[in-house]
C-alpha cells in the first residue's frame, strides 16, 4: 500500500477490487485515507479520501453496492457517531445519518431485508454499551431498537441462514462466554447456549454446513481454543485447537469451505497462519507471512487468493500487502 495502516477495514467491491479505508498509521495518528488495490494489475491507487479519519471502525457492504462505514476512533479516546457512504461507481464519499451513539469496536451487519444491525461498542473510555440500532438505506436514517441483554464490546456478530445475527463473546468486566440471538422479524433478543469459554478480540466464521466457528481470543491470557455453534441445536461444541494462541487475527473463508487464520497477537507478534478443515475438525499450519502482524485486515479476491494487508508490527504500522493461495 502506499501508506502504513492498522485496524483498518478491507471489502472486496462487486467489481471485484479491494477497498482499503482508515486505519492508524502511528501513536494516535488516523487517517482517512483511502486506496483500491486491482488483482487484474496488483497495483494500489489513491481513492477519494472519508471527510473523517477513523479506527475501529466497521465496514459494510449493502445490497446496492454502496459501502457504509460507521463509526471508530478518530483520535485517542475519542470517539465517533459519524458514518459514510462510498459509491464505487462514482468513486466518491458522501455522508448520511448519524448513529444515536458514538461507538468503535462494535459490530455490523447486513440483514437480509438490506437494513444493517449495529451492536454494542465502546462509547468512551470505560464505557461500554448493549445498544443497538438499524440503518435504512432507504432513508439514510438511523432507529435505535431493542438493547442486547449484555454489555459488549470486542464481539463477533454473524447472520444466520435463518437471517438471524447471532451476537458471541466480547468484553465487559471481562471475557463473555455468553451468546445471543437478534430475531429482526420480532426485533427481540434472546439468549442462546453459552460457549464453553469466553472470549473478546476472537474471530467468527459462517461454515458452509450453517454452523458458526469461534477462535482464539483473550480471557485474560490469549486463547487457542475454537467453537462450533450449531443454529439447529443452539449449543456449542469444542472442536480442535489452533496451533497458536492469538488475538487481533485474520479470518478468511475460501472457496473450498476451509478458513484461513493469520497473524494476530499471541505472547508476541505473529506471522504464523493456519487452515481449519470442517470435515475433520483439524487445524494445520500452512506457510508463514512475510511479515509479522497484529490485526492485519483480509479479503477473498475473486481469483481465489487471500490479500492480506497492513497491521502493526514490532518495527512500526505497515504499508506491506501479501497475496495467499492455497
Amino acid at each position: 500500500m502506499q501508506y502504513p495502516r492498522d485496524l483498518h477495514t478491507v471489502t472486496r467491491l462487486a467489481n471485484g477490487k479491494v477497498l482499503v479505508v482508515g486505519g492508524e498509521q502511528g501513536s494516535n495518528s488516523y487517517t482517512n485515507i483511502v486506496e483500491l488495490y486491482d488483482p487484474a494489475t496488483g497495483l494500489w491507487t489513491n481513492a477519494s479520501n472519508m471527510s473523517v479519519p477513523r479506527s475501529k471502525h466497521e465496514a459494510t457492504l449493502l445490497s446496492n453496492g454502496q459501502l457504509l462505514v460507521t463509526g471508530g476512533n478518530i483520535g485517542s479516546l475519542v470517539y465517533t457517531k459519524t458514518v459514510e457512504l462510498y459509491n464505487s461507481t462514482t468513486g466518491l464519499w458522501s455522508m448520511t445519518g448519524d448513529m444515536s451513539s458514538p461507538r468503535s469496536y462494535h459490530t455490523a451487519s447486513l440483514l437480509s431485508n438490506g437494513k444493517v444491525l449495529v451492536t454494542g461498542g465502546t462509547t468512551a473510555s470505560n464505557v461500554y454499551l448493549k445498544t443497538t440500532e438499524l440503518y435504512d438505506p432507504s432513508t439514510g436514517l438511523w432507529t435505535t431498537t431493542t438493547t442486547m441483554n449484555d454489555i459488549r464490546y470486542a464481539h463477533t456478530a454473524t447472520v444466520l441462514n435463518s437471517g438471524k445475527v447471532l451476537v458471541v463473546g466480547g468484553y465487559n468486566s471481562g471475557g463473555l462466554n455468553t451468546a445471543e440471538l437478534y430475531d429482526p422479524s420480532t426485533n427481540t433478543w434472546t439468549y442462546t447456549g453459552n460457549m464453553t469459554y469466553g472470549r473478546g478480540f476472537h474471530t467468527a466464521s459462517i461454515l458452509s454446513n450453517g454452523k458458526i466457528l469461534v477462535a482464539g481470543g483473550i480471557n485474560p491470557s490469549v486463547l487457542n481454543s475454537a467453537e462450533l455453534y450449531d443454529p439447529s441445536t443452539e449449543q456449542w461444541t469444542v472442536t480442535g485447537n489452533l496451533s497458536v494462541a492469538r488475538r487481533f487475527h485474520a479470518s478468511v473463508q475460501l472457496t473450498n469451505g476451509k478458513i484461513l487464520v493469520a497473524g494476530g497477537l499471541s505472547g508476541s507478534i505473529v506471522r504464523s497462519a493456519e487452515l481449519y478443515d470442517p470435515s475433520t475438525g483439524i487445524w494445520t499450519v500452512v506457510q508463514t507471512m512475510n511479515d509479522t502482524r497484529r490485526s492485519p485486515a483480509a479479503a477473498l479476491l475473486t481469483n481465489e487468493k487471500v490479500l492480506v494487508c497492513g497491521g502493526a508490527a514490532f518495527s512500526g504500522y505497515l504499508n506491506s500487502a501479501e497475496l495467499y493461495q492455497s
